[in-house]
């Protein structure tokens, strides 16, 4: 454990020197703040709506079920599309520039190789989803929610992204090309997305579908619900892809 924690203090440095993580970081922040703001004004507005009706109108706002339930779900959408640039160098530049096999030929495990580029990876993200807190923070300034809903869509998207990273390292492992990994990503989790409204069809099939679809699972997430099939979902999502990375960097130390 210690090797791989090395390895992901090496990482996140590296990462943190690159101009990339700051552009990812930025975009990340404005695209949610922009779902935020659009989401806050809907909610104002039928609010607005409901107080000149005399506040009958079928029904009650709800900040957590009528506003942060669906800025997660977006959020959720969101991390699918730009986790693909943060996962994309995390093995093809060791490969790009030789490291790799400097790597390959120390004192440490392939899986401790690819457990601290995960969590290096992983810290990142959770340092993406920080940015988010202000906003939240903003709510519980003016607001009322309840925490434990706003704690399981966090855990969710954790879950989320965990998977994903994972996913991603996978493909980074096979290339020394950052864009193609990138790529191969982007369309794997594309198909990944595409795959919950082809579900919507039903039968049997659509099931299957469904249950692969890495967004439907944040759904209930998103509702404050956490169920065991989540759960056991996103954590052997991410258990599976970080297998096959392992073996994908196993593969090179045999025939490097």
């Amino acid at each position: 454990m210690r090797n791989a924690l090395t390895i992901a203090r090496r990482e996140i440095g590296a990462a943190l020197a690159s101009p990339v993580a700051y552009v990812l970081f930025g975009a990340f922040a404005f695209l949610y703040g922009y779902f935020f703001a659009d989401y806050l004004q809907s909610f104002v507005e039928a609010g607005m709506r409901m107080s000149q009706m005399g506040g009958f109108s079928g029904g009650t706002l709800n900040v957590n079920t009528d506003l942060l339930r669906w800025l997660m779900a977006s959020t959720a959408v969101l991390v699918l599309f730009l986790l693909p640039l943060l996962s994309m160098r995390t093995v093809s530049e060791e490969i790009r520039s030789g490291t790799m096999e400097l790597l390959l030929t120390a004192p440490i495990t392939d899986g401790q190789i690819v457990l601290g580029k995960f969590l290096a990876a992983f810290a990142l993200y959770g340092g993406m989803l920080a940015l988010t807190g202000l906003h939240v923070g903003v709510l519980f300034w003016f607001s009322q929610p309840e925490i434990a809903p706003v704690l399981a869509a966090y855990l969710g998207l954790l879950l989320l992204g965990a998977g994903l990273l994972a996913l991603g390292l996978f493909f980074s492992s096979l290339t020394r090309n950052q864009i193609v990994a990138g790529l191969l990503t982007f369309g794997a989790l594309l198909v990944l997305w595409l795959v919950e409204f082809a579900g919507a069809r039903g039968g049997e099939l659509g099931r299957v579908l469904a249950y692969l679809s890495v967004t439907g699972h944040m759904e209930g997430f998103a509702r404050g619900v956490i169920t065991t099939r989540d759960l056991v979902f996103y954590l052997s999502f991410a258990a599976f892809w970080l297998f096959l990375a392992r073996e994908s960097v196993r593969s090179r130390r045999w025939r490097g």
